[in-house]
C-alpha cells in the first residue's frame, strides 16, 4: 500500500495502469495546462506533475537549476515508477524531462522507458529562446497570452504573482549549458509542430546526440499540445508499447 499522495502529483496514480507518462508543465505554468488531457488512454496513464512554486505548491522554493529540480522531482516520483514510465516535456520542460531521464540512468535505479520532448532544441544546442532577452513587461505579456490560451482571464494580480515564477524558469534555462549530453539508453521521440514560430521543427535536429530518436511532425502552433491532440496521445501510447512509428526526419515547413 502506497503512502499518501506525493506533492508532485495532482492525483493518485491508478494501480491498474500498465504504463505511466509523467507530463511536466512548461515555463511559468502549472498542471492546469493538462486539464483537457484524459487520465488514461488504454493501459497508459497520463500523470501531470506539479512543480514547486506554483498552484498547490506556491509557497515552496523553486530550485535554481534543472539538475537540482530533476533530483527533487525524481525523489518525489520514485514510488510511482513501479510500472514502465516516461516523461513528456514541452519547450522549457523538455529540458527538465531530459535531465530527469539522464539522472535516473546515471543512478542505476529505475530507468525511464521513453523520453518525449516537444518544441525544444536538444540540450547541447542551447540555451536559446526569445524569452531569454525579454524584460519584465514583455514577460508579463507572455503570461497574459499563456493564461488566455488556457481559457483563463489574466487578472493583474495573477500576472504579478506568476511573473516571478516565469522569470525564475527563464533564468534556469539560461543557466542550463550541456556541451556533451549523456546519450540515453531509452528511445527519444522529438515532436515538432508545423506552425510553431517559437521553436521550429528544423531546429530540433540535435536530439539524436541524446539517444535513438524518432521525429514526429504534427499540425498546429507552439502550444497545441494543451488540446491533447489525438495524434500526440497515440504517439505517447505507441512509444510506451514499443510500437513507435518508423523513423523519419523532422523537416521545417
Amino acid at each position: 500500500m502506497r503512502s499518501r499522495k506525493s506533492v508532485w502529483l495532482q492525483r493518485e496514480p491508478s494501480e491498474e495502469a500498465a504504463a505511466r507518462v509523467f507530463c511536466v508543465p512548461h515555463a511559468g505554468c502549472g498542471t492546469g495546462v493538462f486539464r483537457d488531457w484524459p487520465e488514461r488512454q488504454g493501459a497508459v496513464e497520463f500523470i501531470p506533475v506539479e512543480l514547486p512554486g506554483r498552484l498547490s505548491r506556491f509557497g515552496e522554493r523553486m530550485p535554481a537549476t534543472f539538475q537540482e529540480l530533476a533530483d527533487d522531482m525524481i525523489a518525489g516520483l520514485t514510488p510511482h515508477m513501479d510500472v514502465p514510465f516516461a516523461f513528456f516535456g514541452h519547450c522549457w520542460s523538455a529540458l527538465l524531462a531530459y535531465e530527469a531521464t539522464a539522472r535516473l540512468q546515471r543512478a542505476g535505479g529505475p530507468e525511464a522507458a521513453h523520453l518525449f520532448v516537444s518544441s525544444q532544441l536538444a540540450p547541447q544546442d542551447g540555451p536559446v529562446g526569445r524569452m531569454l532577452g525579454m524584460d519584465e513587461a514583455e514577460l508579463a505579456g507572455e503570461l497574459e497570452t499563456m493564461i488566455r490560451d488556457q481559457g483563463g482571464t489574466p487578472h493583474p494580480e495573477l500576472v504579478t504573482v506568476y511573473l516571478k515564477v516565469l522569470r525564475d524558469d527563464v533564468e534556469m534555462s539560461r543557466r542550463y549549458v550541456v556541451p556533451a549530453p549523456l546519450r540515453l539508453t531509452c528511445p527519444v521521440t522529438a515532436i515538432g509542430w508545423r506552425d510553431d514560430d517559437e521553436v521550429t521543427p528544423g531546429q530540433m535536429t540535435g536530439w539524436p546526440a541524446c539517444g535513438d530518436t524518432t521525429f514526429e511532425l504534427f499540425d498546429g502552433r507552439h502550444n497545441r499540445f494543451i488540446e491533447a491532440p489525438a495524434e500526440l496521445l497515440r504517439t505517447l501510447c505507441a512509444g510506451m508499447a514499443g510500437r513507435g512509428p518508423s523513423r523519419l526526419p523532422v523537416t521545417s515547413r
